[in-house]
Formats: C-alpha cells, sequence, structure tokens
C-alpha cells in the first residue's frame, strides 16, 4: 500500500511551490500563482488540479489544504463524485476493452490519492455516497492488476477498521455521559466525608497529570480535522451559498472535547467546594495547584487551563478563609503562563517551546504537546472570518486555505502522538464518571462552607436551599 508521509515534512510557513514539485499545465485555465505560490483559482480549476495524470500527481500539501477546505463550497460526496467522473473521462477508463496498459499506469496514482483521502479525512466515508463513489473508482483501479486489487482491498480494510473503531470510542462516550449523574444526593446527606474524592482516589498530583494527559490525546485523536471547518459552516453559511453541512452535525469529537474541559473546570471546582473542613478544602487546592504544574511540565495545556479555570470560578475564589491557609506562589507562576492578556501571550510562547521541543524530541514524553483548544478554535474562527472564501473575481482566495491548513496541520502533528504513561484505569474511571455539582449546586456547597457576606449572596443561598435542598 502507498504510504502517506508524516505531516511534519508538508507545511514550511508557505503556500504551494509548483516550481518544488512536479508540475503541469493548467490544462483549464482558472489558477492564479505570484511568484510560483498558488494564491487563487475558480473552484472547477482546482479540482482539477487535484486529479491525477499519467505524468501528474498533486502534491501532498496540496491535496490536504483542498480537502480540507474545498467543504465549505461543496459537499465530500459531490468532490468525490467529480474527481471520479474526471478521472474515468480523461483516462478513458469506461471504454469497452479497456487498454490493461493505461490502467497499470494510472492506477498507483488513483490508489495514492484514494489512500490519502481515507487515512486523512475518513470520517468523509461514513456517507454512503461515498463509500458508493470509492467502490467505483476502486473496482476501476482493481481491474487492471492482481497487486492493485489487493491493494484496493487493503484500502477498503483499513478504512473499515477506523469507521468502526470511532463507533465503538462514541458509545463508549455515550455510556460515560449516562454514568455522570446529578451530585445533589451529596450535599443533602450533609456528610460529605463519604463521598470518595480525589486525594483518596489518587494522593499523587503527578500520576493525575498523567492519567489526565491520557484522556486528553486520546479525544484529541478522534478529533478529524475537517470538524474545525464544518464548525463554521454550520454557524455562518458563507458568502450567501447554501450550508453543505445545515441538516446534520458533524463536529460531534470537536464537541465532545470542549466538553470534556467542561467537566475538568467543574470537576477541579467540586472537589474543593466538597470538604467539610477549610483545611482539607485548602489541601485540594494546593493538590490541584500541583497537578496544573505538572501538566505544564507535560505540555498538557488544555487540562492546565482547565484547572486554572475551575480554581477561579466565583464559588471556588470566594472561599477567601480557606485560600488564607493556601501557599499560592506556585498558582501565581501558572496563572501568569496563562495570562489573556496580549492575546495569551505568555501562553503563546510557552507553546512555541512544547512545539519545537517536539520537533527535535527521541522519547513519546518530549513529543507532547496539547494545545488550549478554545483558543486554537478561536484563532481558527477568527482566521474564518477574518478574510473572505472567495476573491471579487469569483476565485476561491487559495491564500486563506494556506494559513487555515497551516494551522491544522499543526494540531494534526499533535494529536498522532502515543501517551507514553500506563493507564490506571481506577484513575481514569473516577475522572471520567464521578458526579460533579452543576453552577448552582456549587454556590450551594461554597456557602455552607463559608458563610455569605454580604445581602445579594443571603438571598441566593436562601434560594439555592430551597430549590435543591428543598428546605429554608
Amino acid at each position: 500500500m502507498p504510504q502517506t508521509p508524516p505531516f511534519a515534512a508538508v507545511f514550511d510557513g508557505r503556500g504551494y511551490n509548483r516550481s518544488l514539485y512536479q508540475s503541469k499545465e493548467d490544462t483549464c485555465g482558472g489558477l492564479y500563482y505570484h511568484d510560483n505560490n498558488l494564491l487563487s483559482g475558480s473552484l472547477e480549476a482546482l479540482i482539477q488540479h487535484l486529479v491525477p495524470s499519467v505524468d501528474y500527481y498533486p502534491d501532498r500539501m496540496y491535496i490536504f489544504t483542498f480537502l480540507l477546505s474545498s467543504r465549505l463550497f461543496m459537499h465530500p460526496y459531490e468532490l468525490m463524485a467529480k474527481v471520479c467522473y474526471l478521472c474515468i473521462e480523461q483516462q478513458r477508463l469506461s471504454e469497452p476493452g479497456l487498454d490493461k496498459n493505461r490502467i497499470q499506469k494510472i492506477a498507483p496514482k488513483l490508489l495514492q490519492l484514494l489512500t490519502e483521502w481515507t487515512e486523512t479525512f475518513p470520517y468523509d466515508f461514513r456517507d454512503e455516497r461515498m463509500m458508493r463513489n470509492l467502490k467505483e473508482l476502486a473496482q476501476r483501479i482493481a481491474s487492471g492488476d492482481e497487486m492493485y486489487r489487493k491493494n484496493v482491498q487493503q484500502l477498503h480494510q483499513n478504512l473499515i477498521r477506523k469507521l468502526a473503531t470511532v463507533s465503538q470510542y462514541e458509545e463508549v462516550l455515550a455510556k460515560i455521559n449516562a454514568t455522570s449523574a446529578d451530585c445533589l444526593a451529596v450535599l443533602k446527606t450533609k456528610h460529605q466525608s463519604i463521598q470518595r474524592d480525589i486525594i483518596t482516589v489518587c494522593n499523587d498530583p503527578y500520576a493525575l497529570a498523567e492519567q489526565l494527559t491520557h484522556i486528553e490525546l486520546e479525544r484529541l485523536n478522534y478529533i478529524g480535522p475537517e470538524e474545525f471547518v464544518q464548525a463554521f459552516v454550520q454557524k455562518d453559511p458563507l458568502d450567501n451559498d447554501k450550508s453543505c453541512y445545515g441538516d446534520r452535525k458533524n463536529t460531534r469529537n470537536l464537541e465532545a472535547y470542549v466538553e470534556w474541559f467542561n467537566r475538568l473546570s467543574y470537576l477541579v471546582a467540586t472537589e474543593i467546594c466538597m470538604p467539610v473542613k477549610k483545611k482539607h478544602r485548602a489541601r485540594v487546592i494546593e493538590y490541584f495547584i500541583d497537578v496544573a504544574r505538572e501538566c505544564f511540565n507535560i505540555g498538557n495545556f488544555n487540562s492546565l487551563m482547565a484547572i486554572i479555570s475551575g480554581m477561579n470560578m466565583s464559588p471556588v475564589s470566594r472561599l477567601k478563609k480557606t485560600w488564607a491557609k493556601v501557599k499560592t506562589a506556585k498558582f501565581d507562576i501558572l496563572e501568569h503562563q496563562m495570562d489573556p492578556s496580549s492575546n495569551f501571550y505568555n501562553y503563546r510562547t510557552a507553546l512555541r517551546g512544547a512545539a519545537q521541543r517536539s520537533l527535535t524530541a527521541h522519547s513519546n514524553r518530549e513529543k507532547i504537546v496539547i494545545p488550549f483548544f478554545s483558543l486554537l478554535i478561536k484563532d481558527i474562527y477568527f482566521l474564518n472570518e477574518g478574510c473572505a472564501n472567495r476573491l471579487p473575481n469569483g476565485h476561491v482566495n487559495f491564500e486563506k486555505f494556506w494559513e487555515l491548513a497551516k494551522q491544522v496541520s499543526e494540531f494534526m502533528m499533535w494529536k498522532q502522538v502515543d501517551c507514553p504513561f500506563e493507564r490506571d484505569r481506577k484513575i481514569l474511571q473516577y475522572l471520567l464518571t464521578v458526579s460533579v455539582f452543576s453552577e448552582d449546586a456549587l454556590y450551594l456547597a461554597s456557602y455552607e462552607s463559608e458563610s455569605p457576606e454580604n445581602h445579594v449572596e443571603k438571598n441566593r443561598w436562601k434560594t439555592l436551599r430551597s430549590a435543591l435542598l428543598g428546605r429554608v
């Protein structure tokens, strides 16, 4: 089977430079280059540029960028149908008595294109229309030679395996979400010490940071690159075109990852607000500070930010008597690193350092880069909003999509790292399934721990006690 090279080799900070790669004449015109860099083109010309021939194969950087961005203009199955049609027509693969030599010349390149598509964007093929087009083109390739038949079979098996794996993952997520019940029963008992807490389950903050990294990398791994683009197609159909994805959501793994960040923030706040005694609450805060610091050292910035967010939630930050018992110097340093001022300058500097370390790493631990995901989404959103998809002449603004692909491809490298830490099933199960408080329950627990300080807080406390506990 053809093997695709790693993403590290694809982007070098510039657009596609045709002088660096095998090139072909712009047979259908409509492509605009400047200093040999492809800047724009008509949609038809860009599709044609994707189609291999006997003496031409598009470079991988172009394939990734176009497959990623084309869904802003047409559904993947429409693109696949167009590519199949052009391949069959231009190579005369539909003629009776087809010359096997002709198939043998084009088959390796068609097979390579299908391999790259199915490996990088496998979720496109959850659509039955995509699978039909894939099978049609694959059958024509397989008719040329026994070796190609085996390669096509292998491609299909790999794709089916990937799709089965993601389906299983989604089923597991659904079960986990069903297991996470409401935590109010703990408040109603008042004997909060009977509830298991994080330090009882895992008293080593370094071990907890490692298990958090397991969850982060697993969930990152299932996010398809196309989800970054599809998230914005749904929210704001562009250029007055009909939205290709208005009828259904294709960002479920991205959304599940954002939900994990929120869950971790609320878990941290819950663990801090639950203990009855102030010294126990202070101990939990110091524990999470150590967990967050180790996340920073690992390169797990998403868990780090979730922990900081949880500790900065109002029900936690108002516990002044508790915080008075905490040595906050380490926490102050972490907050400085994740300071949002100057567009997260400190964090971005740390992220660049982790990314550089990853490129020269000799071990999987050194390769770990888990970005603060909400900021990555925000960066891509503003790139999408800040530049038009089409130029005034109707051309696709490909310069924009080079930059989009560059950002997404960096993420693709990071998500492929294997977690080097040993899994601890007990800790993982606790992190994923233990009940957490809602925002109202957090406020109630906070007021129960340290009494309201003003009339606003007292009134809210009474309202919450009545609503959540059924008593005044």
